[in-house]
């Protein structure tokens, strides 16, 4: 069993120091090259769907918070309020109050809907320190989140197609949902008091996860203060469970910050706000790929994509040009040189990189490349344009796989 806190520092994937904070990691380089890939992949996979991808500030007057609710409702996950100007203003706990401001920015029509608002931005949550630890519970949070403003009509489809990009992201990754769960609010819970709106809402995402044919279980007492979700469930190897993306049905924000489009007949309506997040939190992602993959990611999400092994001093300069070969193609790379001790050494040492690019003499004299996998395949000597290609491939299309048989 993998523990991503251990094996997390052990690999240079991230680090914490008392002087910045508990529940407040950095990113060393291996760690920010996994991030950036995460971020890239889920940024590709929304502009493709119709996402418009937005900047918001992560801090935000108190009285934006008291309209939307949280702070009311979720204060005491909060960090206090900071005095400037004669105002208060506060870290933000969540993205949606920043994008039903922008979405209330101008004057919308019906022709506009669905609008796909998304955003990897930071957000902050005042957790106590005896619950925090490695990535899985921090105080700052890098979130993969979208809100979709539509009419009432649209929402089940916009539901439907945000549990397939999950699907789709789950299969990329190389992880799959320990189960699904509609989160509902429980009796005397500390939620908005609107129950007509809750009907509305969970018959929605009902309709989704049924549509979507996935096997789901109701749990009172897990939904947002302002409505349903559709928690996707993730389990680490002893069983442990995290919430890993969402799917929400909101009508409250809506309401709250008066949120209207024109339709058809010129008259105002208001719009029905789908939440919706991927990966969830950048840093419970990683955690989680980190523990399900033992530190060995996926071919598009590793570190370093390709280990350069020159056998001798006299294959260095290949090695080196192959190695600004693979860069100039968009590979992570890294030459492995014979100062770091012999073969067999050098491909233990790398033996969580998925391809190993092996030069000896006869490789560099014909052009050639002797590929290994990670999984203890040889393929063999190729050309080295080969490699490149068929190796970018997988990596561009997000593959699972790390090898084609057939070129």
């Amino acid at each position: 069993m993998h523990d991503h806190r251990k094996l997390g520092r052990e690999l240079d994937l991230f680090g914490t120091d008392p002087l910045i904070g508990a529940g407040l990691p950095y990113w060393l380089p291996d760690g920010a090259a996994v991030r950036h890939a995460l971020e890239e992949y889920v940024r590709g996979a929304e502009r493709r769907a119709g996402y418009r991808h937005v900047y918001s500030p992560v801090l935000g007057k108190r009285e934006l918070y008291e309209i939307s609710g949280h702070w009311s409702h979720y204060r005491d996950d909060m960090f206090p309020p900071m005095e400037m100007g004669g105002e208060e203003v506060v870290l933000r706990p969540s993205l949606c109050p920043h994008h039903a401001l922008i979405f209330r920015s101008r004057a919308r029509s019906y022709r506009e809907l669905p609008l796909r608002m998304a955003e990897l931005g930071g957000m902050y949550r005042a957790e106590l320190s005896g619950v925090i630890g490695g990535l899985n519970r921090v105080r700052a949070i890098q979130l993969n989140d979208a809100h979709i403003f539509c009419t009432l009509d649209q929402v089940a489809d916009e539901a439907h197609a945000a549990l397939e990009m999950i699907r789709r992201a789950y299969e990329a990754l190389g992880i799959r949902a320990a189960r699904f769960r509609l989160s509902l609010p429980a009796p005397g819970g500390k939620y908005v008091a609107a129950p007509e709106h809750w009907r509305r809402s969970s018959a929605l995402l009902t309709d989704a996860l049924e549509r979507s044919g996935l096997p789901y279980e109701s749990a009172e007492g897990e939904a947002a203060f302002y409505g349903p979700k559709i928690d996707v469930q993730v389990a680490d190897a002893a069983g442990r469970e995290s919430t890993l993306s969402t799917v929400q049905v909101d009508f409250h924000q809506p309401e709250r910050f008066g949120l209207r489009y024109v339709g058809a007949d010129g008259a105002k309506h208001r719009p029905v706000m789908v939440h919706r997040s991927i990966i969830g939190s950048v840093e419970r992602a990683v955690a989680h790929l980190i523990e399900e993959h033992g530190g060995a990611f996926p071919a598009w999400l590793a570190p370093v994509q390709v280990a350069v092994l020159p056998i001798s001093e006299a294959e260095v300069s290949g090695a080196e040009a192959f190695v600004r070969q693979c860069v100039d193609q968009g590979l992570r790379a890294e030459l492995v040189g014979p100062e770091r001790g012999s073969l067999s050494s050098r491909v233990r040492v790398a033996r969580r990189v998925p391809y190993q690019a092996v030069i000896g003499a006869k490789e560099a004299v014909d052009g050639l490349v002797a590929l290994r996998l990670r999984d203890g395949r040889r393929v063999g000597a190729l050309p080295a344009a080969e490699v490149l290609s068929r190796v970018g491939a997988l990596v561009s299309a997000h593959r699972p796989v790390l090898w084609d048989e057939a070129p």
